[in-house]
């Protein structure tokens, strides 16, 4: 799975809008839109977001991570 299907996965299982996804990560939906069509990638402070909000929705975080990581290498 890639970093973009990770993020969007991570959202439908919020049951969230990419507008509401966008609010609680503080980032405009624009930029939820290009994570999940792999245009861009989210930087290091956004990543500590996505964390956090996994975090307190009980969502897995590690799959994301990875797959940022990967993106990075």
């Amino acid at each position: 799975m890639s970093l973009s299907e990770s993020i969007k996965n991570m959202r439908m299982k919020a049951l969230l809008s990419q507008e509401e996804l966008a609010k609680a990560l503080g980032v405009s939906a624009g930029t939820i839109n290009r994570w999940e069509h792999g245009k861009t990638k989210p930087n290091i402070s956004a990543m500590k977001n996505i964390r956090a909000f996994c975090a307190q929705n009980d969502l897995p975080y590690e799959k994301i991570e990875s797959e940022w990581l990967k993106d990075k290498e």
